[in-house]
């Protein structure tokens, strides 16, 4: 596992790479990650100009923040030119995010075009086929995580734009057990709207208790509500510090087992107690 699967996802900010102003404001934000857009945030004429757009503005902030870039998918005119101009970025760029990925073939050929240059992949889900061949995509060569794309799969599957984040849980179970076999984040999509309303941190809340890392967010307003949702509480802190101590003391005397405050501690708590603590950077 690479040192960016640890990077913290909780609230990644997505900004059109082309708008200057925008892009710029995101990346002063306090958002875990900024993912700065060049395919469907960016008219085609306009798509060279906003990949030269983008370089200068991630060589001065990648440095001090995680940034990453999603390019235009295999297939089109910009792939490869996309995927050249991030690997010159070196390592200003935390990864790049492939979009409507539908098997571990788009992966392939990105790393190949790659070749050298050690940067991630993070895999954009958003079609049927990308959900059915998940196992694959996430296996495949770079990858670090996987995001649900919502508005392309619901368009697809002619599922209502207003539909309910527990609508989405076949899907979202479906990518969360291949990630955490595959040890990779899993991200979920951006909510369908830009507030910061009850239906957002609903979104959040639910997806978080699923077991997902973080989430797309689509304005600078769902940041801190996003982060929040992904972030344990001091008790839930205290309690994962309070299990390891507790095992680390057992194996210390020897005892074939653990207890705390009644009740028996094995491996899966402690699985449990660690996926705490990574959330708070520990």
């Amino acid at each position: 596992m690479t040192s960016e699967q640890h990077l913290r996802r909780r609230a990644a900010l997505v900004a059109p790479g082309s708008d200057e102003r925008k892009a710029g404001k995101a990346l002063t934000s306090t958002a875990d990650e900024v993912v700065l857009d060049l395919e469907d945030a960016v008219a085609v004429d306009r798509k060279a100009d906003a990949r030269e757009l983008i370089a200068p503005l991630i060589l001065d902030h990648g440095p001090r923040r995680t940034v990453s870039v999603r390019i235009n998918g295999r297939g089109t005119p910009w792939f490869r030119d996309d995927l050249l101009a991030c690997a010159a970025l070196g390592d200003t760029l935390a990864s790049v995010v492939i979009p409507k990925v539908e098997s571990a073939a788009d992966l392939v050929e990105a790393d190949a075009i790659l070749g050298d240059s050690p940067l991630a992949v993070q895999a954009l889900v958003e079609t049927p086929a990308g959900v059915q061949n998940i196992d694959a995509i996430v296996a495949a060569p770079r990858v670090v995580a996987v995001v649900i794309g919502y508005a392309d799969l619901g368009a697809t599957l002619g599922r209502a734009r207003t539909a309910a984040p527990e609508h989405w849980l076949y899907v979202q179970d479906r990518v969360l057990h291949a990630a955490r076999a595959a040890g990779v984040q899993a991200v979920d999509g951006p909510y369908l709207g830009v507030a910061d309303d009850d239906g957002f941190r609903h979104a959040a809340r639910w997806i978080a208790d699923l077991g997902f890392d973080g989430k797309w967010v689509i304005h600078p307003s769902q940041i801190d509500s996003a982060a929040a949702a992904f972030t344990p509480t001091d008790g839930d802190v205290a309690a994962a510090r309070k299990v390891l101590v507790a095992l680390a003391d057992a194996e210390a005397r020897g005892a074939g087992a653990a207890r705390l405050d009644g009740q028996m501690l094995d491996e899966a708590v402690a699985v449990a107690a660690r996926r705490t603590l990574t959330r708070i950077g520990e």
